[in-house]
């Protein structure tokens, strides 16, 4: 077997091929220049739909329909409830099964035996989560993935994240060139997407491009459709949402829900008890009229209301009147059942449960690219035909400060964490003493930005700590006085001179140390 990330370059997949939105050969001079970064971000209308071809994406060979297996449909359902409780930083505590138990007999418990979770020996299971329209027969491109997310669980700090990826996202389909991240679903499943230690079809496209940009490795996946979340929504007798607008009317986009030839939404600010409909209406609103409003950040905020969507799904099921109501619970299964998609193992469900039972609500971290710890990663870009879409703010295909977020993201090491910019001055005549310092401090985590000379030569190292009670780094700190002493001074003598949290003066001390390293 070839490693994960090893992909056959020179076997070209055969199917469709992106019609828009896709760049086949790469060249800087191709594509226009990047646009400013901006806190939000409005999709041109009309054009971000790749035009794939339809008898290609239509073209299935019928398959004989066997009977709904009832224990698969329950393996789904379970699943599904056992990834939304995870998501949200809660879990719907052991009455779940027990109550599936009864309402299904026997058998079910039996089968739920723990199996080792995948990314468990190395502390920490990711799964993607990707949403698509294919059930919806009014809604073009049904097979696109308008919803990615990607729920990280650190399985011995008993935490987790939810970082939710733009489907405008642009990015690089191996062997089917630049396009949207929406369309990696629809592209893996026409071309029959086969990798080594990927799974197979749209999902597993879906998997390679998420891990080779984003640089997070992906242990198992889940596809929902639109029914999934109105049905189960509707099955808990609706959920309480509460709406936090910046726009004092609250929330509306015009654009016409046709199933009722209603607005999609219209929500004035404060609690409102939603139906499936309107809670798969407000997760899918953006707001890209010119007469909406209250979408601030656009795509963002369609984003953050999913997130908060499943966290309200989450407390609606988790509640009593859900657990000790079978019929509800039994409509909460079937509602979910049939709508779901995964490679997660019942085995694997039950250790799932057994791992993140005790993650709450504060434990769980709702993470996007544009607010980044304060930061927007992201940046506006005019595709190749004209349509909007986002790039890495670093650069077209430049994921680098994305992966480095998303390890700091991910990451138990404090010294990871804190992201320290620290600079090393050689106070020495040893000629490459800052080079060598730096090669170890890399070595360690910390992130040397610049290296240069001292003002002055000293015997002894010495620490500049340029951080404030507000923008402290101890685990930095604490790392940097055990290499290079306790002589630790806030008096920076080099002014502005050096963008940094600490400046490392080595001094002779070190250069037997550094010798010996």
């Amino acid at each position: 077997m070839t490693d994960k990330h090893s992909y056959k370059k020179g076997e070209k997949l055969t199917g469709i091929r992106p019609g828009q939105d896709v760049l086949r050969v790469k060249g800087a001079q191709q594509f226009p220049s990047v646009g400013v970064t901006l806190p939000s971000y409005k999709p041109s209308m009309g054009k971000d739909i790749p035009a794939y071809a339809p008898s290609a994406a239509a073209s299935k060979a019928k398959v004989k329909k066997t009977p709904r297996n009832k224990k698969g449909i329950v393996k789904r359902s379970i699943i599904v409830l056992l990834i939304i409780a995870a998501i949200a930083g809660a879990w719907l505590g052991g009455k779940v099964l027990y109550n599936a138990h009864k309402l299904f007999g026997g058998g079910l418990l039996s089968v739920l035996q723990t199996t080792k979770l995948k990314g468990e020996d190395k502390g920490r299971v990711t799964i993607l989560l990707a949403g698509n329209s294919a059930d919806d027969a009014g809604h073009n491109g049904g097979d696109l993935t308008d919803s990615i997310m990607v729920m990280s669980v650190d399985t011995r700090q008993h935490k987790a994240y939810m970082l939710s990826i733009p489907r405008d996202l642009w990015v690089n389909v191996p062997d089917s060139g630049h396009q949207k991240i929406n369309g990696a679903y629809v592209v893996g499943k026409a071309n029959d997407f086969h990798e080594n230690g990927f799974p197979a079809g749209g999902m597993g496209q879906l998997e390679q491009v998420v891990e080779d940009n984003l640089g997070v490795e992906i242990d198992y996946y889940a596809l929902v459709n639109y029914s999934a979340l109105k049905q189960a929504v509707d099955a808990v007798g609706g959920i309480d949402y509460t709406v936090k607008s910046s726009d004092p009317r609250g929330l509306y986009d015009p654009n016409i829900d046709y199933t009722n030839n209603k607005p999609l939404v219209k929500l004035t600010n404060g609690v409102h008890h939603l139906n499936g409909q309107q809670a798969l209406n407000l997760a899918r609103a953006r707001g890209d009229s010119s007469r909406a409003y209250g979408f601030a950040e656009s795509d963002f905020d369609r984003t953050k209301h999913q997130r908060e969507i499943l966290f309200s799904l989450k407390s609606k099921a988790a509640s009593a009147g859900v657990l000790s109501n079978p019929a509800k619970l039994s409509s909460l299964f079937d509602a979910i059942g049939s709508n779901v998609k995964t490679d997660l193992s019942l085995g694997e469900v039950r250790r799932f449960y057994d791992i993140t039972k005790e993650i709450g609500s504060n434990a769980t971290k709702s993470v996007s690219l544009n607010s980044a710890d304060g930061v927007n990663l992201l940046a506006n870009y005019q595709s190749p035909n004209g349509a909007s879409a986002l790039i890495p703010a670093a650069g077209l295909d430049d994921f680098s400060d994305i992966q480095a977020f998303l390890k700091r993201l991910s990451s138990n090491n404090p010294v990871v964490q804190e992201a320290a910019k620290v600079v090393v001055l050689n106070a020495t005549d040893t000629s490459g003493l800052a080079g060598s310092v730096k090669t170890n401090l890399l070595a360690k985590n910390i992130n040397v930005t610049e290296v240069g000379d001292a003002r002055a030569n000293q015997a002894v190292s010495s620490i500049i700590d340029l951080t404030t009670t507000a923008t402290a780094k101890p685990g930095t700190k604490t790392l940097l006085t055990k290499n290079f002493g306790n002589s630790v001074t806030t008096t920076n003598p080099y002014g502005k001179l050096y963008d940094a949290d600490f400046i490392v003066v080595v001094g002779a001390d070190q250069i037997a140390k550094q010798r010996e390293n």
